[in-house]
């Protein structure tokens, strides 16, 4: 008995790699996967360089401000992940692996400088559907605190530690000197350091008003400008204040630096203050949906 096949079984070609992949995973899982795995490593190599500067209370302490973070990542992987299911084109696998690339190198920052670059391709060259783009606006907001705010603070430093300053020695009424500032008691002079900088806080607060407007869809307007301004003068106005109250003496330097739920408090004080205002901006798609 003779056995006969199709000349097609035999010659049918085999699926290269971009087409395995274009029938078997959809381009928005690929994307939410790369965004999971440059986030992942992002947030692990800053929670490792936070503990070893600051040991665990520094990074409890943090918890507060890192809510956003965590919900920034959330919102922007989960909008993108329910995004349009098309099918993978050629050009997402060559922006796939150099994004695979960057975030190999055992430097963690370089994970929101792939964040970036995938933001930008997908708001730019993948845009399809609504999710995606929302989805690519928080991330692309996200990598703002997590790395290129932190880049122009190295640039600006100086005016911006000495703005803080200015404004913390006319609550007191004490003279400033660059970046330092006399005690109100005339017992010596603080520094306002980074850490005390209110710009770190304008980030998250800018961040916040992104992932809360595009979560719910918010269609900007010209007032969506006052709210955001609001929210960020008011964590500079509260930061302000805390470093005007610490320079009153000494003694509240050592009780508001030194280990205690002071830090907390604050920190739970700014994400009100923050969310609230976002909020109120949003509130017409946020409670409608309610």
């Amino acid at each position: 008995m003779a056995v006969t096949a199709t000349s097609t079984e035999f010659t049918a070609p085999r699926r290269g790699l971009v087409a395995a992949l274009q029938h078997s995973l959809p381009r928005n899982e690929l994307f939410a996967g790369l965004y999971i795995l440059a986030c992942a490593n992002g947030l692990l190599g800053r929670s490792i360089y936070t503990l070893n500067l600051e040991g665990w209370y520094g990074a409890l302490t943090g918890f507060e401000i890192n809510v956003i973070v965590l919900a920034a990542c959330f919102a922007g992987v989960y909008l993108i992940a329910t995004g349009s299911r098309d099918r993978i084109r050629t050009w997402d696998l060559v922006v796939a692996l150099a994004f695979l690339g960057v975030v190999a190198l055992p430097i963690y920052a370089m994970s929101w400088v792939a964040v970036t670059g995938l933001s930008l391709y997908l708001l730019f060259f993948a845009n399809d559907g609504a999710e995606r783009r929302r989805g690519a606006l928080i991330l692309l907001a996200l990598a703002v605190p997590m790395l290129w705010s932190r880049l122009l603070f190295q640039l600006f430093a100086r005016p911006l530690l000495e703005l803080d300053a200015t404004m913390a020695a006319w609550l007191l009424g004490t003279e400033r000197i660059g970046n330092t500032v006399r005690f109100a008691d005339n017992s010596g002079y603080m520094v306002v350091t980074p850490a005390c900088a209110s710009w770190a806080n304008i980030t998250y607060a800018f961040l916040c008003w992104v992932v809360v407007s595009q979560w719910v869809n918010h269609r900007w307007r010209w007032i969506d400008f006052l709210w955001l301004f609001l929210a960020c003068a008011s964590v500079v106005a509260i930061n302000v204040t805390r470093i005007a109250v610490t320079g009153l003496s000494r003694e509240n330097y050592q009780l508001i630096h030194g280990p205690g739920t002071f830090e907390v408090v604050l920190g739970t004080v700014f994400l009100c203050f923050i969310i609230g205002f976002s909020v109120i901006g949003a509130r017409r798609e946020l409670f409608h949906r309610a």
